[in-house]
């Protein structure tokens, strides 16, 4: 049989929300190890985010260091003939959007001939909005992709970075070794 105090006790815990002491130490138990817990998972969750962010912020400080504005998406097929009575001259150009050139170091692209016939030199112009025109040349364009990187510091008649308009590829007849030929051309881009 159960007692009085039994009884009144229990009305009190259903009625008014009573508590034993031994529940309360139970809960306070259960209230710390949840404390700890999410804790525990802030903590976790702050070491994942600190360490993504400092993983990425590197990547992108390696990215930074290879910038690169890339001109075009795909191979460029040139057709030339500087036989007569065709121009002696043959011109392609890129238009580049309105940027500071002058915080990349080069200039790269990809060129090969077919087996149509390939130029073995090719002129590569540089021009401003100034009308700054200044133009080096590639050598070994063949049968193979050839990968050129062109320091900017050759194009030493361009003074305003800040206004390049064009790139352009120049095939001239006096400068070629085969007069009628086609050309690929593919990543042009400028890079630090």
């Amino acid at each position: 049989m159960t007692s009085k105090e039994e009884i009144y006790e229990h009305l009190a815990q259903v009625y008014l929300g009573k508590r034993t002491p031994e529940k309360k130490i139970v809960e306070k138990r259960i209230t710390s190890k949840a404390v700890g817990r999410i804790v525990l998972a802030f903590l976790s969750v702050g070491v994942i985010f600190y360490s993504l962010t400092a993983f990425l912020s590197h990547r992108k400080e390696l990215l930074k260091s290879n910038v690169i504005f890339a001109l075009n998406n795909s191979p460029i097929r040139i057709k030339y003939n500087l036989n007569s009575p065709y121009p002696q001259v043959k011109n392609f150009s890129f238009s580049i959007p309105k940027m500071n050139v002058a915080k990349y170091k080069t200039l790269n692209f990809s060129i090969r001939g077919l087996e149509e016939g390939y130029p073995g030199v090719v002129k590569v112009v540089l021009k401003n909005k100034r009308n700054e025109v200044s133009f080096t040349h590639v050598d070994g364009v063949q049968l193979k992709w050839k990968k050129f990187s062109v320091p900017l510091n050759d194009f030493r008649n361009i003074t305003d970075w800040m206004s390049v308009t064009e790139v352009s590829f120049v095939l001239e007849a006096w400068n070629v070794v085969k007069e009628k030929g086609i050309i690929l051309i593919d990543d042009v881009c400028f890079s630090k």
